[in-house]
C-alpha cells in the first residue's frame, strides 16, 4: 500500500531567541499543498522571500546549518528539519520573522510538540521515497569522519562520537526506525565544551545562548573565579561542575545525550536531500559540514538514477495521449519548427514526448550534411515544446496562449543525436506553477542514454 503525503491541519507558532543572533523570533508552521516540500519564508524581509530546504542552498555550516536563496538566509535549521522528518511530514511552510530559528531548549522537542498540537493531515498524493540502492560513502580522513548509507527497507541510524575527551569519552547512539525519533532523540539537547563556550562568549558568537539550552562539558581545569564569571554572564547565583563532568545547570536526559543530539543533527541535515529516505545510515564523528556533503552525495545519486529511470521503460508504440494533429491544436508551432511528434504520457506534474529524428529534416541541409547531428539548440527547443504542452494543459483554452522562455540553466549535452534516433523527452515541474510561471527539469534520452538535460523557466501568456 502506498504511503500518502502529510502536512498539518492548521498553523501553529513558537517564540524564542536565536542561539547565535540573540534575536527574538517567531516561527510558524503552516500547512502546505501536495508536492510542496519543506520551505522557509522570511516574513520580516521585503517580498517575504522563500528559501527551499535544500542541501544545494546551504551556505554555512560553522555553528549550525544555514540555507540561502532569493537573497535571504535562515540559520540553525537542523533542529526544525529533524522535527519535520521525525513527525513523518512532507509538506510544510515555515514562516520566520528573523534570520535564525529559535533555539528553544536546544533540542527538537518543542517543535515536535507544536506539530503534534497542530494535528497531522493526510494528503492525496503518494509519497516518494529514495531507497539506498548500494553503499554510499563519505570520508574526511584528516578528521576521521566516516559516513555510509546502506540498503534497508526502513530509515535506521547509528552514530558514534569521539572528541578525545576524558570526560565525554566515546559515545554511541542509534534508532532502528524513524518512528523512535520522538521518544529517543527529539529531546536531546545541543552541547559544547567549556573552552568553546568561553571562545564564543569572548567573540560575541552566542548572543542568545543560555545555560538552559545547552549541555556544557567541562574539558579542562576550571577555577572558582571562572565559574563565578560564568554565573554572572548567565545571571545565575552560582555554577559548579557536576560529577558527570558537565556544568550543573542541568541534568542529562540520557547518559549518551551528546551522541543522541549528533544523531538528531544528522537527521535534520539529511532532510535537506528533499525526499524521504530508506536506508541504514552509520556515522563516525559526524558534523554539519560532513552531513551536508553527504546529503549532496545522496542527492546526486538520486538525480542520476531519476534521469535514467524516467525514460527507459516507455512504450513508444502505445496509443499516444496526443498525436501530431492534436499537438498542433495546442502548440502554435508548425513544420519545419514543430519538434514533438507525439505525447505518450501526461499528468499534472510531468509530460513525456517523442521526437523521431529523420534525415529529411530541413536543418540537416546545412548542419553538417556530411556528418549529420541534431543541433543542440533544437534539442532544447524540442524539450521546451514538450514542456509547453504540460504547461498549456493547465488552461482550458490552450490555443489562446503562448509559452515564452524566461531562463535556461544547467544545460548539458551528453551524447550526439543522429538521423534514425528517437528522442524521448520527459519534463517535470520542479514546483507548482505560480502566476503562469513554470520551472521544469527536462531530460532527453536516446535508448538508455541521456542525450540532453536542462532546467527551464517559462511563462504562459494569453494572446491579445
Amino acid at each position: 500500500m502506498n504511503v500518502k503525503q502529510k502536512t498539518i491541519k492548521g498553523e501553529i507558532s513558537l517564540k524564542g531567541v536565536g542561539l547565535h543572533t540573540g534575536a527574538n523570533v517567531t516561527l510558524t508552521f503552516c500547512p502546505a499543498p501536495d508536492n510542496h516540500g519543506f520551505k522557509f519564508q522570511r516574513v520580516d524581509l521585503p517580498g517575504q522571500p522563500i528559501i527551499d530546504a535544500d542541501c544545494d542552498n546551504v551556505t554555512d555550516t560553522a555553528r549550525g546549518t544555514t540555507i540561502t536563496q532569493n537573497g535571504a538566509s535562515i540559520s540553525t535549521v537542523e533542529h526544525v528539519m529533524a522535527s519535520l522528518v521525525g513527525m513523518d511530514l512532507d509538506n510544510i511552510l515555515i514562516k520566520v520573522d528573523g534570520p535564525e530559528t529559535p533555539i528553544m531548549d536546544g533540542s527538537s522537542i518543542k517543535f515536535v510538540e507544536a506539530l503534534e498540537e497542530a494535528g497531522l493531515a493526510i494528503q492525496n498524493t503518494d509519497r516518494e521515497y529514495y531507497t539506498i540502492p548500494h553503499n554510499i560513502t563519505y570520508t574526511e580522513p584528516d578528521r576521521k569522519v566516516e559516513i555510509v548509507a546502506m540498503p534497508l527497507d526502513d530509515y535506521r541510524f547509528t552514530c558514534m562520537i569521539d572528541y578525545n575527551s576524558p570526560v565525554l569519552g566515546s559515545q554511541h547512539a542509534g534508532i532502528s526506525t524513524i518512528d523512535e525519533f520522538k521518544k529517543e532523540i527529539a529531546s536531546c539537547r545541543t552541547f559544547c565544551f567549556l573552552h568553546e563556550l568561553e571562545y564564543q562568549l569572548n567573540h560575541n558568537l552566542i548572543k542568545g545562548g543560555d545555560l538552559n539550552n545547552a549541555i556544557v562539558i567541562v574539558d579542562k581545569e576550571v577555577t572558582k573565579q571562572e565559574l563565578q564569571h560564568l554565573a554572572k554572564i548567565f545571571n545565575r547565583k552560582e555554577i559548579d561542575v557536576a560529577p558527570q563532568g558537565i556544568l550543573n545547570n542541568m541534568e542529562l536526559r540520557y547518559q549518551n545525550e551528546p551522541a543522541r543530539h549528533k544523531l538528531l543533527d544528522m537527521i535534520g541535515d539529511l532532510a535537506l536531500v528533499g525526499v524521504h529516505l530508506k536506508g541504514h545510515i552509520m556515522a563516525a564523528r559526524p558534523g554539519h559540514a560532513a552531513n551536508v556533503a553527504f546529503a549532496k552525495k545522496i542527492k546526486a545519486a538520486i538525480k542520476k538514477e531519476k534521469g535514467k529511470k524516467k525514460i527507459t521503460n516507455y512504450d513508444i508504440n502505445a496509443k499516444p495521449v496526443y498525436d501530431t494533429v492534436q499537438i498542433m491544436n495546442i502548440l502554435p508551432h508548425r513544420q519545419p519548427f514543430l519538434f514533438v511528434d507525439k505525447v505518450i504520457e501526461l499528468t499534472k506534474t510531468y509530460v513525456v514526448g517523442v521526437k523521431n529524428v529523420t534525415m529529411n529534416e530541413e536543418f540537416f541541409k546545412g548542419h553538417f550534411p556530411g556528418a549529420p547531428v541534431f543541433p543542440g539548440v533544437l534539442q532544447i527547443e524540442a524539450m521546451a515544446q514538450t514542456g509547453g504542452i504540460l504547461v498549456l494543459n493547465t488552461v482550458p483554452d490552450p490555443e489562446n496562449y503562448l509559452t515564452y522562455f524566461l531562463k535556461i540553466d544547467n544545460v548539458r549535452f551528453r551524447s550526439q543525436v543522429q538521423p534514425g534516433d528517437t528522442l524521448i523527452f520527459r519534463c517535470d515541474l520542479m514546483e507548482p506553477i505560480r502566476r503562469g510561471i513554470a520551472q521544469m527539469k527536462g531530460i532527453g534520452m536516446v535508448g538508455d542514454k541521456i542525450a540532453v538535460e536542462a532546467e527551464m523557466m517559462a511563462q504562459i501568456t494569453k494572446v491579445k
